[in-house]
């Protein structure tokens, strides 16, 4: 049976340690690759990802001049070539990357703000620092902001793109920062015309952050965008429809308006089944919608299903079905096939009822039924995850 894949193993190993031992024995006089790497090497059993990575930045350290100045420049010298300025996609570095920022923050966030800021600056052109910022915008927020201020017009986009992401609010496996949600768009004022998608991407998504708790900023924003012109309309477009996702999932009217969907089209249901409709866990149900128009409407159609959860209460999650318009005279049928994943990490599936309801252009038009039932042999399917 083959081993599972360990995502710490493939990035933190004998070659991908070499690498970074080589590149700092070929720039920091006196650094000792072998030590490096009979020290860190062992050190990396029973530690998980981030664990790993603080145990790598001790064992630099360790081998790099105490004064943190004159540490900064040592790894400056050590980082290898920027990451290729052709691609303007998917280029996230690699993780043993990430010391520089670890040590930025250890040694440089109290008595070398600036001097850290500038090796953060160098760093990210090789691996993302947006963990590694967030503490500068804590401690200093008016000079790390005014930092960030410069940086927006930087010529390479991965500091361009550390800006957005760095102070998104809600920046996945980040700590928080006490920072008001709407300062930093100033900044995607100024990024959302970027010419590279790594850059717009992480626009959108930070305005997606920001629209969990306040949409009508974004809206705002959004419509402005559009009517100065300066991003490429096909992308704009793009960018809308992914910084809106969390609010057209939740149905809001004003998402669905800025897509080109009316809430109140007068639309019908006509009909809505689920074959089977009794589903074993790990099995897959096929739903069909049918709809209806008294005049011509574009709609976008998702399932809100409302699973059980092990405590008894009840989560919507909402899938999606697929957009198209509707003429009066022709009704429109969409299909959906959806798995209900026994082996999910995130959530546990509960055998039992279940309501699907039908959500178009934002607002419920129906619902069916049907039956979660175990799959055979088990009450519960897949691991315990987080309930």
């Amino acid at each position: 049976m083959a081993e599972a894949f360990s995502l710490k193993d493939h990035l933190f190993n004998a070659e991908s340690l070499g690498q970074l031992a080589g590149e700092y024995q070929g720039a920091v006089p006196g650094f000792d690759a072998e030590g490096f790497l009979a020290e860190v090497l062992p050190g990396l059993q029973g530690r998980e990802l981030k664990a790993r990575l603080e145990w790598i930045a001790d064992c630099v350290e360790r081998r790099l001049s105490p004064d943190f100045p004159a540490m900064a420049d040592q790894i400056e010298a050590a980082l290898p070539p920027p990451l290729d300025p052709a691609r303007t996609d998917g280029d996230f570095g690699r993780f043993i990357h990430a010391v520089p920022g670890i040590l930025a923050v250890r040694h440089g966030l109290e008595e070398h703000r600036d001097r850290a800021l500038d090796l953060i600056e160098a760093a990210t052109q090789r691996f993302s620092m947006e963990f590694h910022i967030r503490p500068f915008l804590g401690r200093w927020p008016k000079e790390t902001l005014a930092r960030l201020d410069v940086w927006c017009g930087h010529g390479n986009y991965h500091v361009r793109r550390l800006v957005s992401e760095g102070t998104r609010p809600m920046l996945p496996w980040a700590p928080k920062i006490a920072l008001d949600p709407l300062v930093p768009l100033r900044f995607l004022d100024r990024l959302h015309a970027d010419r590279t998608r790594y850059v717009t991407r992480s626009v959108a998504n930070h305005l997606n952050d920001i629209a969990k708790r306040a949409p009508e900023p974004v809206l705002e924003r959004l419509g402005a965008w559009a009517e100065e012109g300066r991003q490429a309309r096909r992308e704009l477009d793009w960018m809308t429809r992914h910084a809106l996702r969390g609010l057209v999932k939740q149905g809001h009217p004003g998402a669905m308006a800025a897509l080109g969907y009316a809430a109140e089209a007068p639309l019908r249901l006509a009909s809505v089944a689920a074959v089977p409709r009794t589903v074993p866990i790990g099995a897959a149900a096929r739903f069909e919608v049918t709809l209806e128009a008294e005049a011509p409407a574009p709609v976008l159609v998702d399932l809100v299903m409302h699973f059980r959860r092990p405590g008894g209460s009840v989560r919507p999650k909402v899938m999606k079905v697929g957009q198209g318009e509707v003429a009066p005279g022709g009704p429109l049928t969409l299909t959906k096939t959806h798995r209900f994943k026994g082996d999910a990490t995130t959530y546990r599936l509960v055998p039992g009822p279940m309501r699907v309801e039908v959500q178009v252009n934002g607002r419920i038009l129906g619902a069916c039924d049907l039956v979660l039932a175990a799959p055979e042999g088990a009450g519960l399917a897949g691991p315990a995850g987080r309930g």
